[in-house]
């Protein structure tokens, strides 16, 4: 980016938020040819100590990319793995026996100082540690055994948005490293920075959609499998731009119980993923369309028209564990174009610092 048009962004409401969507796809470029054989090699030295259970730890945007790596190493390695509770190490002082397990944590800056301490004191209790972060030289990097950074560059934005992505492409390519005789395979994730750049490109598209969803006073987001992370990531976005109200669901929690506040008033957005995931989310989408809910689609061009509204990706051939990184994509602009419409700056949310000192 220029020094002109980096200073026509700083000017305007959003613009560094939308200058750093914009760099999405030259990041999943720059991980694709240059951080992928660092991401292979602390794989291969992992997957040689044979872990016998994953522990993953992570606040905010990065506990839904946490989550999604959650996905990856149960579905395809068929490693049992947790989300992590911090307060049990930091507030409450428990100190498990984490001998052969693999404790991963993924942060954009490394600095929050609960995940620094939990972190030290897994490595104390035996885990094998692994941090996952956006700046090599952070506190975090330091106190764990093994780091990759996401080469994503300095995001200035409070909202995160190219560290989420970046994420998960980085966790993909080490869980696929983790396989038996495996590498970081890359070939699958080669189209994604093309496909992400005609995805940003429509921004007009987004635009539409955010004009009817400017007023909503609250909004429910729902997926299952593989997308269930996007669906998390997407309301936080929301929220912490808009300030609207945005409960996420996997479809199936939906069903017991708070399917009963849905009307055709609060709008729904429905991530359905190409897969196994996107069919296990049909009776809900049926149950949703029978409440006369106002039904936004996120998924394939037929998945997209059937909802009231929809946004068609172009995921055909892209296997199912890849779609999250294109999907979070228009969901980013959207919660960034409803900000905009409600005369707000998407840039810098009330109340909210890029590094959040919990503890």
């Amino acid at each position: 980016m220029s020094d002109t048009t980096a200073a026509h962004h700083r000017e305007q409401p959003g613009g560094i938020m939308s200058a750093e969507m914009a760099e999405q796809p030259a990041v999943l470029r720059r991980i694709l040819d240059r951080g992928a054989p660092a991401i292979a090699g602390t794989a291969r030295t992992i997957a040689a100590r044979d872990p016998r259970f994953v522990l993953l730890t992570a606040r905010g945007t990065s506990d839904n990319a946490a989550l999604y790596a959650k996905y990856l190493l149960e579905v395809q390695l068929g490693k049992p793995c947790g989300l992590t509770s911090m307060s049990t190490v930091t507030a409450y002082g428990a100190r498990p026996d984490l001998t052969d397990v693999l404790a991963i944590t993924i942060s954009q800056s490394g600095g929050s100082p609960d995940l620094v301490a939990s972190t030290k004191a897994a490595r104390e209790a035996g885990a094998i540690t692994l941090a996952v972060t956006n700046n090599a030289d952070s506190p975090l990097a330091a106190v764990s055994e093994h780091h990759i950074d996401i080469l994503a560059g300095p995001e200035r934005a409070l909202p995160a948005t190219k560290t989420y992505t970046a994420s998960l492409l980085t966790l993909y390519l080490f869980v696929q490293g983790l396989r038996p005789g495996g590498g970081a395979d890359r070939a699958a994730a080669e189209a994604l920075p093309g496909l992400a750049r005609g995805i940003l490109d429509r921004a007009a598209e987004v635009r539409q959609l955010a004009a009817r969803y400017r007023f909503a006073e609250r909004m429910v987001l729902t997926s299952r499998g593989y997308g269930y992370p996007t669906a998390k990531e997407a309301a936080l976005k929301l929220m912490e731009t808009s300030y609207i109200p945005a409960l996420s669901y996997s479809g199936a929690d939906l069903l017991h119980g708070p399917l009963a506040m849905v009307d055709n008033i609060s709008p729904v957005i429905a991530i359905v993923t190409e897969g196994r995931g996107g069919e296990a989310l049909q009776p809900v989408l049926e149950r949703l369309r029978g409440r006369g809910a106002d039904l936004m689609i996120v998924g394939s061009e037929a998945e997209a028209a059937r909802g009231t509204a929809g946004f068609a990706l172009p995921t055909a051939g892209v296997p199912e564990e890849l779609q999250p990184i294109l999907e979070i994509l228009p969901l980013q602009m959207l919660a960034y174009e409803i900000t905009v419409a409600r005369g707000q700056d998407p840039d810098a949310p009330r109340a909210l610092a890029k590094v959040t000192e919990t503890r």
